[in-house]
């Protein structure tokens, strides 16, 4: 999946990756089925996106979201909620191939969970996000979040923080491990 590379704000880099994903739900979609190699391939694809960007707006989005928009804790704990519920699903699709019974309907189940998840950060999230910082604090935390992906870990990992500092020294480390174990796997290429 590729991202943009200039500078942009935080919204526009995060619903374009949104966006990208949703792409990626549609050719499983038109797979669904399949035993093949290439479903198995956009498995892993959609999985490593969606842990990277998960973590980068754990690190950074929901805490801005805590500080700058009103109700934000409120707004911020279900996201997280959302996130760990999503990142229990991704888990255990991690460890199905597309010819075991169980692998279609759990990618049917995070497609469900994402798409409800990026729907409801595009509608409500976002906007009330954009309505309480400046545009330039909004290019700052695309920076940051664009960097924290580049680090971020590739496999899920639900017993890990769920949020802020804690994951931001946890993140990096995994991450490192995660992209060994992807190499020596030959996932995600």
């Amino acid at each position: 999946m590729s991202t943009p590379t200039t500078q942009t704000d935080v919204i526009t880099f995060l619903t374009h990756q949104h966006n990208e994903v949703d792409a990626v739900f549609g050719q499983l979609e038109k797979m669904e089925g399949s035993t093949s190699d290439e479903a198995q391939r956009l498995a892993e694809e959609v999985v490593i996106s969606l842990v990277k960007h998960s973590v980068a707006e754990e690190i950074y989005l929901y805490p801005a979201v805590r500080e700058h928009v009103p109700n934000g804790n409120e707004i911020a704990d279900h996201e997280v909620h959302e996130h760990d519920e999503a990142e229990q699903i991704m888990k255990r699709l991690e460890s199905l191939k597309p010819a075991d019974a169980e692998f279609w309907p759990t990618t049917r189940e995070l497609m469900t969970a994402i798409r409800h998840h990026a729907r409801e950060e595009e509608d409500i999230l976002f906007p009330r996000l954009r309505q309480h910082c400046t545009e330039q604090q909004l290019l700052e935390l695309g920076k940051k979040v664009q960097k924290a992906e580049k680090m971020a870990p590739t496999r899920p990992h639900p017993g890990a923080p769920s949020e802020g500092s804690a994951l931001a020294a946890l993140a990096p480390g995994a991450g490192l491990i995660d992209r060994l174990r992807d190499a020596l796997a030959d996932r995600g290429r």
